[in-house]
């Protein structure tokens, strides 16, 4: 707990450190004027402060409104030590941000009893906004945990759906392309067959990295969409953008040289893709944009796999 004593004259200063550091407490700084209050509050984090209202340059009220509004140390808590104890008086500095009052001459039992109780106080607010940052990291953590792919660690199917409904949004409101790329990993099932679920587990999370890694943009969103199939959202891309990234994701797929033996296409995994370009107009037409990329995916399929086809239609 870091304390600044506040008074102009040296001997209730002097006392006050005294009756502070006899309690325990180390943490202790003074000053004689405002100006000095003010350098030591830019140099430490203070925790409360105990401001004498009467001093030649700036009084106390005046300078616990500076500290409070101007500097903005809205978290220090602040005692007056004062000899005047009339209402107004006192009501003005409970305006200015003063929490309590000390009446001169100090009276050692009432300045204990009136700090330590502040403390107490103090250390409570700080145990609770532990407490609130704690909980704040724990529904991150949460947040993290719903919105991922427990195998793949990329963005499971509820955050696409989600994605895609804020990016279909933003590109009506802006008046821009929204791309969406969907991807079979071809013959995945003989895959499977042949090297086992483990295998297979490992070549989904390989993908997922891969894909990843082929985003350039942080707008850009990969998804499992389910089983073998991955989605990518594009905001802001026209059809010549999204046919560039979906070729430098097939043929990522195709450099990584994972072995399939039982596909029909490639001694090696590939995938197909296809793709769709929006101009959205409609409310809720996300779906349709993914129903024309899904037509477009199985063009790649029927057209013999590892190939990326574009959907007819731009999707409004």
């Amino acid at each position: 707990m870091k304390i600044l004593i506040v008074d102009d004259v040296e001997s209730i200063r002097k006392l006050l450190l005294h009756i502070l550091k006899e309690e325990g407490y180390k943490r202790l700084f003074s000053a004689q004027s405002a100006e000095e209050a003010f350098e030591i509050l830019k140099a430490e984090e203070i925790d409360l402060i105990l401001m004498d209202i009467m001093m030649p340059d700036l009084n106390g009220i005046e300078v616990c409104r500076i500290i409070k509004n101007d500097l903005g140390l809205t978290d220090i808590k602040v005692i007056m030590v004062t000899g005047k104890t009339d209402t107004d008086y006192l009501k003005e500095a409970f305006e200015a941000g003063a929490m309590d009052y000390i009446e001169k001459p100090i009276n050692k039992v009432e300045l204990l009893a009136r700090v330590n109780s502040v403390v107490e106080l103090i250390k409570k607010e700080q145990e609770l906004q532990q407490t609130v940052e704690l909980l704040e990291e724990a529904n991150k953590e949460l947040e993290r945990m719903v919105s991922i792919d427990g195998l793949t660690q990329i963005a499971n199917r509820k955050f696409f759906d989600n994605t895609l409904k804020k990016e279909w949004g933003q590109a009506r409101r802006r008046k821009s392309k929204l791309a969406l790329l969907m991807l079979d990993i071809d013959n995945f099932k003989d895959y499977n067959d042949t090297y086992g679920h483990q295998g297979g587990d490992e070549c989904l999370k390989e993908l997922a990295k891969l894909f990843e890694r082929l985003l350039f943009r942080s707008g850009d969103l990969v998804a499992r969409y389910g089983g073998e199939e991955f989605a990518i959202i594009l905001p802001e891309t026209d059809l010549k953008g999204a046919k560039e990234v979906a070729n430098r994701v097939r043929e990522g797929v195709e450099g990584l040289q994972l072995e399939h033996k039982a596909s029909k296409v490639s001694d090696y995994v590939t995938v197909s893709v296809g793709v769709a370009v929006a101009e959205p107009k409609s409310k809720d037409g996300e779906k349709d944009l993914i129903e024309a990329a899904d037509r477009a995916l199985y063009k790649a399929k029927d057209a013999g796999r590892n190939k990326v086809k574009v959907a007819s239609e731009i999707i409004s």
